[in-house]
């Protein structure tokens, strides 16, 4: 492809709008390089909710060089685009390098309300780091990071964001030829748990200090006027991944590669590749195909981000002052936080999806006895949730899902003489747990329509779907969208390279 056209225009963005702060830190945290574009590019699906977050006008997307800077074919003035080197663990094994093998990050933005956001390109071509890869994304999968990014933001689970995709012709080999597509994506920042661990298993301690100071200065400036800023870091990093954990349990979303190289520093669900929502409620669901032994299975992700924090906490240790063992005990401290702030967060989600609002002894046994109920008959789990919601007080179609109605209606009794000690009234309890059950998550099956349609060149449903997704917890004009997943979806499979 072509170098990216430089235009003299700034496109949806103000003046000046570009930090460049992590393209500044020098060669050894990246490769400077423009993207390689995409032919002939179009529009797939844009995200007004994200496009706003950035404090862009309505018609951004129509502006000159919009949709070329966008697919890569053009930078804006003041973009200075670089590919990020990290390491990481894959699959519970060391890896060594990776880095941004099919990503570009353009530059920081900021905002008119002083935030900044960095945008990124996936499945803009090439980079030093694409080791055996072609640097391309295709249309399947940057749909499904697409519509899940803004569908996660509209549940209020922390994520990257997407702002659109961009399409062409361009021929993409994976398991078939399929068509090339770039998405455009937003983060406060993309580093990861990998950046850290490059440089502490290289041995470049100078480099690890500088980015370790930067991240703490741009993205945690509370940590400086800590005792130990690197164990406040820790700390707080331990403390918003046990947060995102237990947002991802209680809506039973599975991630499908939790590897070291796609955590957030900053908590963020990072990199949708096979990701799955639950169907029938099932702990040891493996949402990747890939995935043999179950490492990443739903009830593992907890433990699996634990075992992650340990191995950034170990990247960590030679910034530490003193002596090595005492140094790594304050760091072990600071994993503490996450052991702590898990199962707490996770009560309280469950709590609030079952409508308890004044905290009980006996209320972890419950939420304990409902998923094992549901497992047990592998009821769907958003279904139940939001029957349950809905039937709170009499049962009602919620019974109907289960074939072992004596051991539904035993847990029932608990649950209704659990409730005889909440003081909200009926409807105000209801409304609070439809607010926490959704209605419509980004099942599979959903996905797959829409990239068929995509695929065949009819990019409405994607947009319509976008629609929905945005409103989770309203019930939706089609059924079918908050309905069980047909026979057929039961056999579709993501992997790695979805």
């Amino acid at each position: 492809m072509n170098a990216p056209q430089p235009l003299t225009t700034a496109g949806p963005c103000p003046d000046d709008a570009w930090l460049n702060r992590f393209a500044a830190l020098g060669p050894a945290f990246h490769t400077e390089l423009p993207p390689s574009g995409l032919p002939d590019p179009h529009w797939v699906a844009r995200s007004a909710a994200c496009a706003e977050q950035l404090g862009w006008a309505d018609d951004w997307w129509q502006q000159d060089g919009t949709l070329a800077v966008l697919a890569g074919n053009a930078l804006w003035p003041g973009m200075r685009p670089v590919a990020t080197v990290y390491s990481g663990h894959q699959f519970g094994a060391w890896a060594g390098q990776l880095g941004d093998g099919r990503a570009h990050l353009l530059g920081e933005l900021q905002t008119a309300d002083g935030r900044s956001f960095e945008i990124q390109l996936k499945g803009a071509g090439l980079t030093p780091y694409s080791r055996m890869g072609d640097g391309r994304a295709v249309l399947r999968s940057s749909t499904r990071e697409f519509l899940c990014s803004e569908a996660m933001a509209a549940l209020c689970i922390p994520t990257t964001r997407a702002l659109a995709i961009a399409g062409s012709a361009l021929p993409v080999r994976r398991e078939t030829i399929e068509s090339a597509a770039v998405v455009a994506r937003t983060a406060p920042s993309f580093m990861r748990f990998g950046h850290f661990e490059h440089f502490a298993h290289s041995d470049q301690h100078e480099a690890l200090r500088e980015l370790a100071d930067f991240f703490i200065a741009t993205q945690a400036p509370e940590c400086l006027d800590a005792p130990q800023p690197v164990v406040a870091l820790l700390e707080r990093v331990a403390r918003q991944t046990a947060e995102l954990l237990a947002q991802w349990q209680a809506v039973g979303f599975c991630h499908g590669v939790m590897n070291t190289d796609n955590m957030s520093m900053l908590g963020l669900t990072l990199d949708y590749g096979p990701f799955g929502f639950l169907d029938g409620f099932d702990p040891g669901h493996i949402c990747n195909h890939t995935d043999r032994q179950g490492r990443y299975a739903y009830a593992r992700q907890p433990n699996v981000a634990f075992w992650n924090l340990h191995a950034l906490a170990q990247a960590l240790l030679p910034l530490m002052p003193g002596e090595r063992e005492a140094a790594g005990e304050q760091l072990l401290g600071a994993l503490e936080v996450y052991r702590q702030a898990f199962p707490d967060a996770l009560l309280a989600r469950m709590r609030a999806k079952l409508g308890l609002s004044l905290p009980q002894d006996e209320d972890r046994a419950l939420v304990d006895d409902w998923l094992r109920l549901l497992a047990a008959h592998r009821v769907d789990y958003t279904i139940a949730n939001r029957r349950l919601a809905r039937h709170a007080s009499d049962g009602g179609a919620l019974r109907d899902l289960f074939l072992d109605r004596p051991g539904f209606d035993a847990w029932f009794e608990r649950y209704q003489a659990r409730l005889a000690a909440e003081p909200r009234p009926a409807q105000e309890r209801e409304a609070a747990m439809l607010a926490s059950n959704p209605a419509v998550v980004l099942r599979n099956h959903l996905a797959e329509g829409a990239i068929r349609r995509a695929q065949a060149g009819d990019f409405s449903e994607v947009q319509r779907l976008l629609a929905v997704l945005q409103r989770p917890f309203d019930e939706p004009a089609l059924a079918s969208d908050a309905g069980f997943p047909p026979d057929w979806a039961q056999h579709l499979e993501v992997s790695c390279s979805s």
